[in-house]
């Protein structure tokens, strides 16, 4: 028989158990992280002054009610973002210089989803093609018929400044030439690991919890249509870069998101566009790429409004300020649009992670 001094003794044991449990459940929580990569799209480029308008105008404030806390924008708790120097809750502004671009829609939705905490690594620098700056390590170099013409014109280039400005800058080198492929890659990696490593000092909030690269997110095609190197190896280039991402963090099968090109809008696109969005979309036809990697279609998505005004924002300057902030090919600086892009991201992100159960 059980005495109330041994009911006591077992009681409080149980009260310790479940409380041990308790600290093993919150030590083991982890941290999912995203890498959201790409060129000056994936910056973000509409601008902050326009989300506050279009958050407060009548005709369009429900697009923003959910990300807005009374007249203030949301900072996530719950969700942190890196983005070259700067770093915190997520929240406006996250994009270039006061701009926003699709990483504040994504991190909500995929904020929402989750328990744990998310943190966003955005590794974007515009201009940057995936044939060069972001080539992929398993892509190798282009041959070296290439690299002897880009070096002639590299030296012609600075023959004529020479001439031009009276100057004697040194010719480029072969070594010249070839450094900066792949430069942007290497940061990217960098930039993932260096948060990894010191995500507690970032985010004190993820202080002694694990993290996972849970997903890649690819917004980036704009520099590849020139040339014919670009739209046509773009196609076997993206195969690399996705594998060559998740070699890098261990995840043979991390979730991959693509953004393709849509700043044609409504209109069909044209020229190497539509080579640089056939090869993204092809993307979903790969055999090992099937439930863990898909491309979207960004040009669905347009802000109507905005691109209706587009060909008149000269002359409408001050009815176009208050729709768009920026040309056609940075979606025109459309913060609806850019908020569509980051939702269908992040919703598309979740049905991969879903399927990878």
């Amino acid at each position: 028989m059980i005495n109330k001094n041994q009911m006591s003794f077992m009681a409080l044991m149980t009260v310790f158990v479940i409380g041990l449990s308790g600290l093993e459940a919150q030590a083991a929580k982890t941290v999912k992280v995203f890498i959201l990569a790409g060129q000056s799209n994936m910056e973000g480029k509409a601008t902050n002054a326009l989300y506050d308008h279009q958050a407060t105008d009548d005709k369009t404030r429900e697009l923003f009610k959910h990300l807005r806390d009374g007249d203030k924008w949301i900072v996530r708790d719950d969700v942190f973002i890196k983005f070259l120097n700067r770093h915190g809750g997520l929240t406006l502004g996250y994009g270039s210089p006061k701009r926003t671009g699709v990483e504040l829609e994504f991190g909500t939705v995929i904020g929402n989803h989750f328990d744990e905490p998310v943190i966003l690594v955005k590794t974007a620098w515009g201009g940057h093609s995936l044939f060069k700056l972001f080539r992929p390590p398993s892509a190798g170099m282009p041959d070296a018929e290439y690299f002897k013409k880009e070096l002639e014109n590299a030296q012609k280039r600075v023959e004529n400044n020479n001439k031009k400005r009276k100057r004697n800058d040194p010719l480029p080198a072969m070594e010249d030439i070839k450094k900066p492929y792949g430069s942007s890659y290497r940061n990217m990696i960098a930039e993932v690991r260096d948060v990894l490593k010191n995500h507690a000092t970032l985010f004190p909030a993820t202080k002694g919890m694990e993290l996972e690269v849970a997903g890649f997110v690819w917004f980036q095609g704009w520099n590849d249509m020139y040339g014919d190197l670009g739209p046509n190896e773009y196609e076997s280039n993206m195969k690399h870069l996705i594998n060559d991402v998740r070699k890098e963090f261990g995840k043979p099968k991390l979730p991959v998101v693509i953004g393709a090109m849509g700043q044609n809008g409504s209109k069909p696109a044209k020229g190497n566009m539509v080579k640089v969005k056939e090869a993204q979309f092809a993307m979903n036809n790969v055999a090992e790429f099937k439930g863990n990697v898909k491309t979207i279609a960004t040009d669905v998505l347009v802000d109507k409004a905005a691109e209706e005004l587009y060909p008149h924002w000269r002359k409408r300057f001050e009815e176009w300020k208050l729709t768009g902030s920026d040309f056609g090919y940075h979606y025109m600086g459309s913060a609806i649009w850019f908020n569509r892009i980051g939702k269908a991201m992040g919703e598309t992100m979740i049905d991969l992670l879903k399927q990878a159960k």
